[in-house]
């Protein structure tokens, strides 16, 4: 990749939210923001090789993209009309509240994530407009069709134009109810730099898990007393910690079991569990912890332990038990299968992972898992072919290289 290609990348990766923010905020309007973003990048790939990349590639992209709406909306039939829509919904914005953090993505974020849409199509569409995936990137988050996303993200759009919901921050006594569709955004734009779901982005995504961390810190600015945004918080950094250990020089995956624990991020880790044990002394003041709590304490465990012997195993299982009431989805079954493997053998664990193969057979994950609980079973021939099934599900480059070794392996 060539300097100015990887400038462009990295313009991508860091401007993508500021630009679409930008637009919104000036033309009120989700469509004629990220179209003309997009017009933006495709003119700075055709023009910077050429040009040089600007000093400002941020101011650079968005004077770009301004003019680029601005050409649309005069190119439209009824422009007049256009311009009055527009002008209508950022006029009749109501004021900030007092005190509101100034800040366009999370305000693009709020917009995003309005009751007015289902869940799904929040963070569908907040993935999209602030985290700048690609329809097929989130397409495979969500395990559905292409079309059928594109199609729910651009249903979104135009219900958010048609009841004219307003780009500001919520009030406040808006804000819980309106936070824990926050959350979930910004979770699944942490997992998708987490554990990057295309083939042709880099594995690891530090630009997603990042800008997922920077806006949970806002919010948390905003709702100090909210626990499960303290333990969204604290989950991410625990997570995040260990990021640099995640992936080998050779690019692929390295498991929890042979990751270097002393690459891992101490700052990050003591951060986290100081979080943790807020949320704990909460808990032992009868405020029942919410399910990003309980896995921020799951993370805390895996962290405290120095090498994967010293594990609390019984720990985390009864944490995932807690868990379960929550949240019973099937991933969360499998996740806690993993820890009985650990305490009872994979024997158990496998009957646990078998009965989730109707809800979960499209998933990547669930083949992985099944896969090496059969390895240490020493059914080779039918773990060969649950990492052949996982393999062709994966996305993720360094993902696929650690499960096609692993299969390699079994000879």
């Amino acid at each position: 990749m060539s300097d100015v290609e990887e400038a462009i990348t990295q313009a991508h990766h860091d401007e993508w939210a500021r630009v679409v923010a930008a637009l919104t905020r000036r033309f009120g309007d989700l469509d004629i923001a990220e179209e003309a973003a997009a017009e933006a990048f495709t003119t700075a790939v055709e023009r910077w090789p050429a040009d040089g990349v600007p000093p400002n590639p941020g101011a650079w992209l968005t004077t770009t993209a301004v003019r680029k709406a601005i050409d649309r909306i005069r190119r439209e039939s009824k422009r007049d009309v256009k311009h009055k829509e527009a002008q209508m919904v950022y006029d009749n914005t109501p004021p900030e509240p007092p005190g509101a953090i100034d800040d366009d993505r999370l305000r693009l974020i709020f917009t995003c994530c309005h009751p007015a849409l289902a869940m799904q199509t929040r963070v569908a569409l907040t993935l999209r407009m602030v985290g700048g995936l690609t329809v097929p990137e989130i397409a495979r988050a969500f395990l559905v069709q292409e079309t059928a996303m594109g199609q729910r993200i651009t249903r979104a759009k135009a219900k958010i134009k048609a009841a004219r919901i307003p780009y500001r921050m919520p009030s406040a006594e808006d804000l819980p109810a309106r936070v824990s569709g926050v959350l979930a955004v910004l979770f699944l734009v942490f997992n998708e730099g987490y554990l990057a779901s295309g083939p042709d982005t880099d594995p690891v995504r530090h630009d997603l898990t990042t800008e997922a961390i920077r806006l949970t810190r806002l919010i948390r600015a905003l709702l100090p007393e909210d626990g499960e945004v303290a333990g969204l918080l604290a989950l991410m950094l625990l997570i995040e910690a260990r990021r640099t250990a995640r992936i080998s020089a050779s690019g692929e995956l390295v498991a929890l079991d042979e990751q270097d624990r002393g690459a891992w991020d101490a700052e990050l880790i003591a951060e986290g569990h100081r979080l943790v044990r807020e949320r704990l002394a909460a808990a032992a003041a009868g405020v029942a912890p919410g399910r990003y709590q309980i896995l921020a304490a799951i993370n805390a465990v895996h962290t405290s332990a120095r090498d994967i012997r010293d594990t609390d195993w019984s720990q985390v299982l009864a944490l995932y038990d807690q868990l379960v009431h929550l949240d019973p989805s099937p991933i969360i079954a499998l996740n806690r299968a993993i820890a009985v493997a650990e305490l009872d053998g994979p024997e158990v664990a496998l009957a646990i992972v078998d009965r989730l193969t109707e809800a979960l057979a499209g998933y990547h994950a669930y083949h992985a898992t099944r896969a090496d609980l059969l390895r240490r079973l020493g059914r080779s021939q039918e773990s060969r072919a649950a990492y052949d099934k996982a393999i062709e599900l994966a996305g993720n480059t360094a993902e696929t290289a650690y499960l096609t070794r692993r299969r390699d392996q079994l000879g």
